[in-house]
């Protein structure tokens, strides 16, 4: 069954020991239909919330969030939903069936039916401002459905709006630093590229050390791409994307990409070159880190995670391998081939990602958005502490089995204290609404967790700060933090020339 969710290999093989008859669904078909029922009740739930008026001026995302935490509860005839006179924190939206209100003058006297309310009509939402006291009973007239949210959801969720952007990063002057550095390479062509050696390989690429030919005194990467292989494999979209995300990544812990290229045969990504080597390195080579190393690179992770999701991207690649480390010691995440501009309050249900890191939304094809990667960096907190992921099987299909029953199943290594565990567990929640990162203050309410007590945030920011490791990087050219990879011997793939890499 999980074959419908995931592009993988059977595990086993099943035959027929008699004459059978088989219904069967594909991966095409399931996702469709479960893309389109999510789609259309979150859209249903949405439109009822906006219908109840101290709902109207909420924003779009804020009120996609709250469709998100609304949960179904079925009532039969005559069951009470509320009661006159009891203290309640929930509010109530029918979405099937009809409700009669009625109230109770005084004791022994016979309540009266106030009125009737169906579909689309709501109750109860005194309770979301402070317990209230119920002034009317409303019960049930044949079975009817409501959504239903309590106090403390919709104050996680709507509590202080006016911290909704994450407004640090956008300062004139850095603008105005970051366009005259994107000008300065304008003027740069393929011809006045260098190559030196190649720093990484993966399954699209070869990552080059390049210098300028005019400029020996700083060296970049440049990442190259075969055309053919991108359209053979239907990865077009990935590129453009990857190449307008990188575009507008302006952080200091995310990698830059200065300038794109194309030829027949390639196409050609001018990026900053960090030469303190990936993360999984020092973590392969030290076993596991500290509490405090590791609060340093997590650290650095959520300022990057906090700028790509106040512009409504998601990463959805987290992992020691896509975190590089520059002269200093900094982490800044690369590879953005997975990332993808949704927009604030919207989903995606492209299914990607590393096994050990996936959340269970994406394995269940739910549709997910920025909370997934809050999910990732509980994950990655925990591999840096311990060494290893807290889910992980013999193949792609365990690991998810073992993912989809929580991480209250693992058994936490003793070395990883009670606040710290308590910041995983509240990343790795099941249902992304109650995620820490996915609420009202986003990512604060991460960097405002006690395992972060007394952390220098401001001097991260600025670069004041001592990382706990810095790597011995001599010079523009020193590329001892990498492992060595062949020059390239391959024969030159075909030409290429359909022309949808022209932005590039």
């Amino acid at each position: 069954e999980l074959a419908i969710l995931y592009n993988c290999t059977r595990t086993a093989t099943v035959t027929a020991l008699t004459d059978i008859k088989l219904w069967a669904i594909d991966r095409q078909g399931f996702q469709t239909i479960m893309m389109r029922t999510g789609l259309i009740k979150h859209s249903q739930y949405t439109d009822f919330l906006r219908s109840v008026p101290s709902f109207q001026a909420l924003p779009e995302d804020i009120l996609s969030k709250l469709a998100d935490v609304l949960e179904e509860t079925r009532y039969s005839d005559s069951d009470y939903i509320i009661r006159q006179g009891a203290t309640g924190d929930t509010f109530f939206i029918i979405s099937e069936g009809q409700v009669k209100v009625s109230q109770q003058n005084s004791a022994g006297d016979e309540p009266q039916t106030v009125k009737t309310l169906s579909k689309g009509d709501w109750f109860g939402e005194q309770a979301l401002q402070g317990e209230d006291v119920r002034t009317a009973s409303v019960t049930a007239v044949g079975d009817v459905t409501c959504l239903v949210i309590d106090r403390e959801s919709f104050k996680q969720l709507i509590g202080g709006l006016e911290d909704a952007n994450n407004k640090q990063y956008d300062s004139d002057e850095i603008k105005a630093k970051l366009q005259a550095e994107a000008d300065s390479f304008s003027s740069v062509s393929l011809s006045d590229i260098n190559i030196v050696c190649t720093l990484g390989m993966g399954g699209f690429s070869r990552v080059e050390l390049v210098q300028l030919k005019n400029d020996s005194s700083r060296s970049f990467a440049l990442k190259v791409l075969k055309k053919r292989h991108i359209l053979d494999t239907s990865q077009q979209g990935h590129i453009l994307s990857e190449r307008r995300i990188m575009m507008e990544a302006h952080s200091p812990f995310l990698i830059r990409l200065y300038r794109t290229f194309r030829d027949s045969k390639y196409l050609y990504m001018l990026l900053e070159v960090c030469l303190g080597g990936e993360l999984w390195t020092l973590l392969r080579d030290r076993g596991s880190f500290d509490d405090g190393t590791t609060r340093f690179y997590t650290g650095c992770v959520i300022e990057a995670l906090a700028f790509l999701h106040s512009r409504g991207i998601i990463y959805r690649d987290l992992k020691p391998e896509n975190i590089i480390l520059d002269h200093r010691g900094y982490a800044k995440l690369v590879d953005f081939g997975f990332a993808k501009k949704v927009g604030l309050g919207q989903k995606t249900w492209t299914f990607c990602g590393t096994p050990e890191y996936v959340a269970p939304e994406i394995i269940l094809n739910k549709g997910h958005d920025c909370s997934a990667d809050c999910w990732s960096l509980g994950i990655l907190v925990f591999e840096l502490l311990s060494g290893s992921p807290p889910f992980s099987g013999s193949d792609p299909m365990k690991t998810y089995n073992i993912i989809l029953k929580g991480i209250d199943m693992i058994e936490f290594p003793k070395k990883i204290t009670k606040s710290t565990s308590n910041l995983i567990k509240r990343l790795c929640r099941d249902n992304p609404s109650e995620r820490l990162g996915n609420q009202k203050n986003g990512v604060k309410d991460i960097q405002k967790h006690k395992w972060f007590e007394g952390f220098n945030w401001d001097g991260l920011r600025h670069g004041t700060m001592d990382s706990p490791f810095t790597p011995a990087v001599d010079g523009p050219l020193d590329t001892s933090n990498f492992d060595f990879f062949p020059e390239e011997v391959d024969e030159p793939p075909p030409d290429e020339e359909s022309g949808w890499d022209l932005e590039f």
